[in-house]
C-alpha cells in the first residue's frame, strides 16, 4: 500500500489518496509555508518511481521508509525550476517499479543508468534513496547544496539561482561530498562537471573517489566545462565520496560542482 498526503504547517490534511501498487495526488490549491508532502509505504524497502512535483519530473529511488518532503520557499526555492511548486494544481505520484502484474518486472531496475540521479532528493532527508550530503555548503544557501551535484541539470556556465546551481565548497580545503545509495550498487564509471563560469570559479586539478568497499581512485581534471568521466573496473558499493579537492593556481577562490554522475546498475 502506498499514501500520498499534502500537510499544512499544523499537521492538517490538505489532501490524501492511497493505492496499492500506484498512487496519484492532486493538490487543488497553492501551496503555503510549512506545507509538506508525506509519502507513506508498508515498511519494507523498495524502488519507486517518485515525483515530488509535476514540473520537477520523476527519478526512480530506493525507500526504506516513509520519506517526509518539505516544500521549498524563499531562499530555497531559487535552486528549483521557478515553475516547481508554483501556483495550482500540483501532481505527486509514486509508483512501484517492481509490480507482480509486470512479466519482466525488474527490468527497469536492472537497466544500466545514473545510479546517482535523484530529483526527490532534500537536505537531510531520510529514507529516500540516492541522497547527497556533504561537510561544507557555501554560506549554507540552498542554491550551493549538495543535492544540486545529483539533480540532474548539468547547465555549468554559470552560478545562483536555478538552473545553474551547484555544490559549493566554501572555500574549504577538506570539503567531502558523499553519495549514499541505500543499498548495495554494481558502478564502473563516474562522470563530473565541474562549474566552468570563467574567470569567476577556479577549477580542481585532481581529486580522490572513495569508495564503501575502502577503494580509492585518483581523478585528474582539467579546465573545461566538458565533462570529466573516469572509468574503472566494476566495484559493488554503498556509497562514494569526492575529496581531497585541489584547486589551481588560478586567482578565483570559487571551484565548485555542478553534477556528479555515477553509472552502475542494482543487484537484485
Amino acid at each position: 500500500m502506498l499514501s500520498i498526503k499534502v500537510l499544512d504547517r499544523d499537521n492538517k490534511t490538505i489532501e490524501v489518496s492511497r493505492g496499492e501498487e500506484e498512487v496519484n495526488l492532486v493538490c487543488a490549491r497553492e501551496y503555503r509555508e510549512g506545507d509538506r508532502i508525506i509519502l507513506e509505504t508498508d515498511g519494507e524497502p523498495g524502488y519507486l518511481w517518485l515525483q515530488m512535483d509535476d514540473a520537477l519530473g520523476r527519478s526512480l529511488v530506493y525507500v526504506t521508509g516513509n520519506v517526509s518532503y518539505s516544500i521549498p520557499f524563499g531562499e530555497k526555492r531559487i535552486s528549483y525550476s521557478p515553475k516547481a511548486f508554483y501556483g495550482s494544481p500540483h501532481l505527486i505520484t509514486a509508483r512501484k517499479a517492481v509490480r507482480p502484474a509486470r512479466t519482466a518486472k525488474d527490468y527497469e531496475i536492472k537497466a544500466y543508468r545514473n545510479l546517482a540521479y535523484n530529483i526527490n532528493d532534500q537536505h537531510g532527508a531520510a529514507n529516500c534513496f540516492p541522497h547527497a550530503s556533504a561537510n561544507v555548503e557555501t554560506r549554507g544557501e540552498a542554491v550551493f547544496a549538495a543535492r544540486n551535484a545529483i539533480d540532474g541539470v548539468t547547465v555549468n556556465s554559470s552560478h545562483g539561482e536555478w538552473p545553474y546551481e551547484s555544490w559549493g565548497i566554501n572555500r574549504q580545503d577538506d570539503a567531502v561530498m558523499r553519495i549514499d545509495f541505500g543499498r548495495t550498487v554494481e558502478v564502473d564509471q563516474v562522470v563530473l562537471y565541474t562549474r566552468a563560469d570563467f574567470p569567476h570559479d577556479n577549477w580542481w586539478k585532481k581529486a580522490v573517489l572513495t569508495f564503501s568497499d575502502g577503494s580509492t581512485l585518483d581523478l585528474d581534471m582539467k579546465k573545461s566545462a566538458l565533462p570529466h568521466i573516469k572509468d574503472f573496473e566494476k566495484k559493488q558499493i554503498n556509497w562514494i565520496e569526492i575529496s581531497q579537492l585541489i584547486k589551481s593556481k588560478e586567482p578565483s577562490p570559487f571551484p565548485a560542482l555542478t553534477q556528479m554522475e555515477v553509472y552502475g546498475t542494482d543487484l537484485l
